[in-house]
């Protein structure tokens, strides 16, 4: 296959222009131009070739003027389209003409490309279902305007009392707080509309009026039977409802059953209950199948694979025909390995090396060619597409494909030929890179490494391909030294592991440590994912150029990183954040600073909080935690959707494809990240699960641990060695009444003035772990005197246990009261 390859002739640099200024006239221009399109802030910046940051802020400036003067339309999210034609035609007369009242057709926008949305995504929308909150987008017969004091916008739950709406748009109307009475029983993810009415504390708030689109009426809990009566109490203790299920829809259901239920009626009064039916019984709560599955089942997750999709699966013919080997670059001859997890079965990635004849090295990053199976238009595609990612939750894995794929077809097991897809690259034994080259191959791997195995080979400098392994190695430090003298970012969450017996029961709970195995391979997985987006980036020097999908991290907000900055300050830390290039080392140094000491994780928590979050887009807007200015996802087609997109994009345009339409590309790209969001969370949630059945066997036992969160109601500890994390309630520390003090993040005793802030060491001991609620209570250990403790319960015993003035604030989880410190809510 002839596939394009970089060039050693270097070209003259082209000064570059300077960006021009975006008028309101072409921001309109883009919707007269589509006027029956619905057009998104990052489609208009695609359009208009915005590359600054001052341009963003031009067309978001734009857009709030043509809202208010009528002319667009917010339709939902960040989503617009035009609104009246008469008005735009006016204004986009001369002044002298603009007294004729004669109506102006505007062009139609042409259909689309039927060949790239079979692929890629669905028909764009056209018409919108006629329903209150949305404008009608064809036709004469619109319903009326909403009042002028209500929003659309988002139901983001925070605390059992309250949630937040997001308003649909750019971003310039702040979250809206609804009390959870006035919320009309909408859940997480609802569409609704809200009668704004007088701020609270600074803050808007509203009422819900109406719920225009229930996202998913369902809610796991613990089922209690009262007679022939059934109540769900959710497991999120953010919803702030139960569920009645009457006697025939309990389905055999049992008290304290673990139950998945829909909500078939939501009644207008708010003091009265949801009715739902138990549509999946999961067990008695409390047992690991049982909470796992519901785990499973809050977050929407498949238990299993369609028949149709597992059918297909097992259709396809393990045999590569010789024509398809013909077709491909063959390094079944060159020395080949994979390095992954000692538990692992599907490796989507092998390493080649190759010393050629000018002394330098070809490092090939082969990744599993899942595209030359999963064929557009099939089951298998479609449920891949759905499902987005593979879920690892503590006790086994959701696949985005089926096994005959994940761990069998696509596997690059050893000692068997693979179809794979390649990035190839020259370098010198400093990880100068001199040539790359990308394509289709078939490799035959020759070992399998665990970390562990090859780890070994790098501290002893022996055992099969020691040598190979440790000159990748060797490359691997100096590339990833040139990538943080470019600006990456030092800071690492920590992963949390278990070793499960066969039941699952979690037999210990330690830090996955990250060496130079898992760095080197890291390193080259990076190189490939970089390279990859550069190439589709250049291949078009004009705009548009090729649509690619991206991975991209955008710059932390400057608010946030002020307030991080002040956090930092109270632990004898200063940062520079006046100067945007900077801030990269600013937080570098911050990091080397903090390593060892205790406070090192709540300030590299805090600070990887502090940074956005990185989604799958088609905008190359760089990736600033990695310092790239390009940077797509490559390397793990068998359990991230983005990279099956690339895969197609890529080779399309090796076989000298045009450019593919952007927007199904984009909406794919939406429902990637919204996946991959919802698979972290449910990775979260199992591990917490795991934690406190962990701890349930150390109740009595002591342990040291950080302050990692206060609230008004106490204080979390993060324990050092396992990293579990649980409350001592602020009525329960010994020797004093204790206060927050908010605006210096610690809390105070009210009498001898003692301070406990973050990152604070304390000694705990382990009070109760709930598996049902999954909280775990500590209490600090009280080295006072007998005499003391006693003399305190006495006086505790006369006027009682909490000081008069002090309110616990229900809540219930982390974060759920006002005024407590554990991250941004978003």
């Amino acid at each position: 296959m002839n596939t394009p390859e970089n060039s050693r002739t270097p070209r003259a640099k082209r000064e570059k222009p300077e960006p021009t200024a975006i008028t309101q006239d072409q921001v309109l221009r883009a919707f007269t131009d589509n006027p029956t399109k619905v057009l998104a802030y990052r489609q208009l910046s695609r359009r208009l070739g915005v590359t600054t940051k001052d341009q963003r802020e031009e067309i978001f400036a734009h857009i709030k003027v043509l809202r208010k003067q009528g002319l667009i339309t917010l339709l939902q999210n960040d989503e617009y389209r035009l609104a009246d034609t008469d008005a735009v035609a006016t204004a986009l007369m001369p002044s002298s003409a603009r007294k004729s009242t004669k109506k102006v057709d505007l062009p139609v926008a042409p259909p689309r490309n039927r060949s790239v949305q079979a692929e890629f995504g669905q028909d764009p929308i056209v018409h919108r279902r006629r329903a209150a909150g949305f404008d009608y987008v064809d036709g004469d017969d619109r319903p009326e305007r909403a009042p002028s004091n209500t929003v659309i916008g988002t139901v983001d739950l925070a605390t059992p009392n309250f949630a937040f709406v997001v308003p649909e748009g750019t971003g310039e109307a702040d979250d809206i707080r609804v009390f959870t009475d006035q919320l009309k029983f909408a859940l997480q993810g609802d569409v609704v509309r809200v009668r704004m009415r007088s701020s609270r504390d600074g803050r808007p708030v509203g009422d819900v009026v109406e719920v225009l689109k229930r996202q998913r009426p369902e809610v796991v809990g613990r089922i209690q039977i009262q007679g022939t009566l059934g109540f769900v109490k959710p497991d999120n203790r953010k919803v702030y409802f139960d569920v009645f299920v009457p006697p025939h829809l309990l389905h055999e259901s049992r008290n304290g059953d673990k139950v998945l239920v829909r909500i078939t009626e939501f009644p207008e009064d708010s003091s009265r209950q949801p009715v739902g039916e138990v549509i999946r019984n999961f067990g008695a709560a409390g047992g690991n199948e049982a909470e796992i599955n519901a785990i499973m089942a809050e977050f929407g997750l498949p238990f299993e694979f369609p028949e149709e999709v597992q059918t297909e699966s097992e259709g396809i013919s393990e045999v590569i025909l010789e024509d398809e080997i013909a077709r491909r670059r063959d390094f079944r001859n060159v020395t080949t390995f994979t390095i992954d997890p000692a538990d692992a079965k599907d490796f989507d990635d092998a390493l080649s090396i190759e010393k050629l004849q000018n002394g330098h090295w070809e490092i090939g990053v082969h990744i599993a060619d899942v595209t030359h199976y999963v064929r557009p238009g099939t089951e298998l595609e479609r449920e891949g597409k759905h499902r987005a990612t593979s879920v690892y939750l503590v006790d086994r894995v959701i696949p985005m494909l089926p096994e005959r794929l994940s761990n069998g077809l696509c596997s690059l097991r050893p000692h068997e030929d693979k179809l794979t897809f390649s990035a190839v690259f020259e370098l010198d034994d400093d990880g100068k890179l001199y040539e790359s080259w990308f394509g289709k191959t078939i490799i035959h791997s020759d070992r399998r490494f665990s970390y562990e195995e090859a780890q070994e080979r790098i501290e002893s400098k022996a055992g099969d391909h020691a040598e190979e392994i440790n000159v990748m190695n060797d490359m691997a430090h100096k590339i990833c030294a040139q990538r943080f003298k470019q600006g990456a970012i030092t800071f690492e969450t920590q992963e949390v592991k278990f070793r499960l017996d066969a039941a699952g029961k979690p037999l210990g709970v330690y830090v996955k440590e990250r060496k130079d195995a898992h760095k080197m391979i890291e390193e080259f997985m990076l190189l490939a994912n970089r390279k990859v987006a550069e190439f589709v980036f250049n291949l078009k020097k004009t705009k548009p150029r090729f649509t690619m999908v991206y991975r991209t991290h955008d710059a932390p907000e400057p608010e946030r990183l002020q307030t991080f900055a002040l956090f930092a300050q109270k632990f004898g830390y200063k940062l520079k954040l006046e100067n945007p290039k900077k801030i990269s080392t600013e937080l570098n140094n911050l990091s080397s600073e903090v390593m060892g000491k205790p406070e090192q994780n709540v300030l590299q928590g805090l600070a990887i909080r502090t940074m956005s979050k990185a989604i799958y887009t088609t905008e190359p807007l760089g990736h600033f935690g990695l310092a790239f200015e390009h940077y797509s996802h490559f390397t793990s087609p068998i359990r991230r959707y983005p990279d099956m997109m690339a895969h197609r994009l890529l080779e399309h345009y090796l076989l000298g494809g045009k450019n593919v339409p952007v927007d199904p590309v984009e909406d794919e790209c939406k429902h990637s990240s919204a996946r991959e969001k919802l698979a972290a969370n449910a990775e979260r949630a199992s591990i917490k699960f795991k934690q406190v059945e962990f701890m349930a066997n150390e109740i009595g036992n002591t342990f040291k641990g950080v302050v990692s969160g206060l609230t008004e109601r106490g204080m979390y500890i993060e324990i050092e060695e396992n990293k579990c994390e649980g409350m001592v309630r602020i009525s329960d520390i010994p020797g004093d009444f204790y206060e927050l003090d908010k605006d210096n993040y610690r809390i105070v005793g009210r009498n001898n003035k003692r301070i406990i802030q973050f990152g604070d060491e304390m000694m705990v001991v382990v009070k109760s772990a709930n598996l049902l609620d999954r909280t775990i209570d500590f209490e600090l250990v009280d080295d006072r005197p007998d005499f003391v403790k006693k003399r305190e319960a006495e006086e505790r015993k006369q006027r009682g246990s909490e000081p008069r003035g002090y309110r616990e604030h229900s809540g219930g989880g982390k974060g759920g009261s006002k005024g407590g410190f554990k991250g941004n809510r978003r």
